[in-house]
């Protein structure tokens, strides 16, 4: 209660601050348009805004424990703005090397890009990059199990770490960095995969019912409608707990099944973009000069509407995958998504939440199931940012 009175009181007193430095800059520029016009909500972000800086520049300069004792909320502090300034960082230089490095038409795209979307596409190449060439570059397998189990992160023997596993060894031994090396090339890896067969079939499906039309839109809108109206994620982890008792102790049938019913049930909101989009191109004239000129349904699909469709249906496709991505972590995390011995950050994040108990006392284990959860965290920022980059640029909006 006392702490709920201090946050109002605190409001209150901020709120009267944007109205003095309203009144206060109106007076002081002459009332000009910008402070004239200035609602008083806007004042109060800046003060607000004003007031968060200098509060995370307090805390940030807080001492790491106090009597010994570690202070954890302090430290994941520290980390997560050095993380946020050194991201930055390597996103301005990856953008300045690449408007000078390259073909024209990249370095022409490089020059528009945001910074936020070169911190995506530098974020993106990475995990490819590591995804492609996992095998390589994991110091370990993703399924060997080494000597000692349970190495805490950090490498600091004192600690219970151990300089040849600077992230340490899960309960059962096996190097967390390796794993989550290997995690990148299956989950990311399996959610592309998803990914382009539910962009396969729903945007088929979909052209194929705008271009048509009459029943056969009927009937797939119908079925649609059905299948939307169950949540995604519940429907998910229905089918898949029925196709795990059938795939028995055959792992990679668990993957093929899990693949397949993610994708059936993604292309239904495929199905609706490119059906909604088939539409509105299906009635311009070089539809009908393609038809009057004799062309196939395979040459107005694949020819005429998809290229014309292909910006909404990319910006679909960044969207879409982190959903894939997301579900495949969530599935994978409740035990009937990738199957062990595989590496997966869903799976990953659950078997090493215990881990969290510790940071009261010890943040650098504590990190460690945070690691997977970043990552999966890391990615999903990185394809928002690009889409919507990509989103600004097919809409033809300028700054």
């Amino acid at each position: 209660m006392t702490a709920l009175i201090w946050i109002i009181g605190g409001l209150l007193v901020m709120l009267a601050i944007a109205w003095g430095f309203r009144s206060a800059a109106q007076k002081a520029t002459d009332n000009k348009p910008y402070f004239r016009d200035m609602p008083l909500g806007v004042a109060f972000g800046y003060v607000l805004a004003t007031a968060a800086i200098i509060f995370s520049l307090w805390y940030f300069f807080q001492p790491k424990d106090v009597d010994g004792v570690p202070q954890a909320g302090v430290i994941f502090f520290r980390w997560a703005v050095m993380g946020l300034l050194m991201a930055a960082a390597a996103a301005w230089v990856f953008r300045t090397i690449f408007r000078n490095v390259g073909t024209e038409g990249s370095k022409k795209l490089f020059r528009s890009m945001p910074l936020t979307a070169a911190f995506g596409v530098m974020i993106i190449i990475a995990y490819a990059i590591v995804s492609i060439f996992a095998g390589f570059i994991a110091p370990y397998g993703q399924e060997e199990i080494l000597a000692n189990a349970n190495i805490v992160a950090g490498g600091d023997p004192a600690l219970g770490g151990n300089p040849e596993f600077p992230l340490g060894t899960d309960q059962i031994g096996r190097d967390i960095l390796s794993r989550l090396i290997y995690g990148a090339q299956n989950t990311v890896g399996i959610a592309f995969i998803t990914t382009c067969l539910a962009f396969l079939l729903g945007g088929t499906l979909g052209f194929l019912a705008a271009t048509l039309g009459g029943w056969l839109d009927q009937l797939l809108s119908r079925m649609v409608d059905a299948m939307m109206a169950i949540p995604a994620l519940i429907f998910a982890l229905l089918l898949m707990t029925i196709a795990t008792a059938w795939a028995g102790s055959e792992a990679w049938l668990v993957t093929i099944y899990m693949i397949l019913i993610i994708a059936l049930i993604d292309s239904t909101r495929v199905f609706r973009l490119s059906r909604a989009v088939g539409q509105n191109i299906v009635v311009m004239d070089y539809i009908e000069a393609a038809k009057l000129r004799g062309e196939g349904l395979g040459y107005l699909i694949f020819r005429e509407m998809l290229p014309n469709a292909l910006a909404p249906l990319l910006a679909e496709f960044g969207l879409r995958f982190c959903f894939v991505f997301l579900t495949i972590a969530s599935l994978s995390f409740l035990g009937v998504g990738i199957q062990p011995p595989k590496a997966d950050w869903g799976t990953m994040v659950r078997d090493l939440s215990q881990f969290i108990n510790f940071a009261s006392f010890a943040p650098n284990v504590a990190i460690t199931p945070l690691l997977a959860a970043g990552a999966i965290a890391l990615l999903t920022v990185a394809v928002n940012f690009v889409v919507d980059w990509m989103l600004h640029k097919s809409s033809g909006l300028k700054e």
